[in-house]
């Protein structure tokens, strides 16, 4: 890292979403708190940016949001009946799970007009430094965190980074889509950035998967409040100003682990299969039970 080079402390997810694909599960409790085995989506990507190094957890919120606040709070009662009941474990957990005095912060997005302005409403929260962003629905799962490796090659060459992986060439029309110098090297140069580019055109099939380090020059763009596709603010578009107008790099981080989109059902019940095969007191007998009912 350059003497000018800031560090990344500070990360934002956005939880504004209202979870209709879930429906009724999330008509009273936020998508992002739905389990994965027995953490919520939410605490899932929290401890991969914890395990990152960042410091400062910034969540974008909306309407009836408000239990994932209570989430990364202490819960005194509770907290009070484990001890007392001499649940150590138990307790144990909780307490390394929860944030320090002004880790988090919050800020409300009062309207649905996209991912570019969940991004903008956290501004004066992540002030003039770079900053991370991961999408809460997009689960990565690996033995070392996504965010790592992403901030490892910010350190080594600065700039922005785009976390991407290889989809099937007939699914590119369904993801943004960025080319690169080197397809096939665990950090190349981005060469080009489209959002959901037409079938045949898109100019390469990795796809960005909801993990981003960017510069804080891109809240500038996102307050121009230009609308794209869907009538919504893009981050996508702002990237791309930020690259050719600005003139600023951008790099993609290939990941190389699993990849689970608990926004859609499938992901969810795949991520619940795959993170519960991984541990020592569940994968062995959920192996049993599965080949039961296949």
């Amino acid at each position: 890292m350059t003497k000018t080079q800031k560090p990344i402390r500070k990360a934002v997810f956005p939880v504004a979403g209202l979870g209709t694909r879930f429906l009724p599960a999330t008509k009273a409790m936020p998508k992002e708190m739905l389990t994965v085995v027995d953490r919520p989506v939410i605490q899932h990507v929290v401890d991969e940016a914890r395990a990152a190094g960042i410091e400062h957890f910034i969540f974008v919120t909306g309407r009836n949001k408000g239990v994932i606040e209570d989430h990364f709070d202490s819960q005194y009662e509770l907290e009070r009946t484990l001890a007392e009941r001499n649940k150590k474990n138990e307790l144990e957990l909780l307490m390394r799970d929860l944030p320090g005095p002004g880790q988090t912060s919050f800020t409300r997005q009062q309207a649905p007009l996209g991912l570019g302005h969940a991004v903008w409403c956290a501004r004066e929260i992540v002030g003039n430094e770079p900053f991370a962003l991961l999408l809460p629905d997009m689960l990565h799962h690996a033995d070392k965190p996504c965010l790592a490796e992403m901030i490892a090659a910010y350190n080594s060459v600065g700039g922005n980074h785009i976390a991407v992986s290889p989809v099937p060439e007939d699914q590119t029309h369904m993801y943004g889509i960025v080319g690169v110098e080197d397809r096939k090297a665990k950090v190349s140069a981005v060469t080009q950035m489209i959002e959901k580019p037409a079938r045949g055109q898109a100019p390469s099939n990795l796809h960005i998967t909801g993990r981003y380090i960017l510069q804080p020059e891109i809240f500038g763009l996102l307050g121009q409040q230009e609308r794209g596709q869907g009538g919504e603010i893009q981050l996508t578009d702002s990237m791309i100003k930020l690259q050719t107008e600005m003139k600023q790099a951008f790099h993609a981080v290939r990941f190389d682990g699993q990849i689970y989109d608990c926004g859609s059902k499938i992901g969810f019940l795949t991520a619940n299969v795959a993170y519960a095969l991984a541990r020592a007191d569940l994968g062995p007998t959920l192996k049993s039970e599965l080949k039961k009912l296949l």
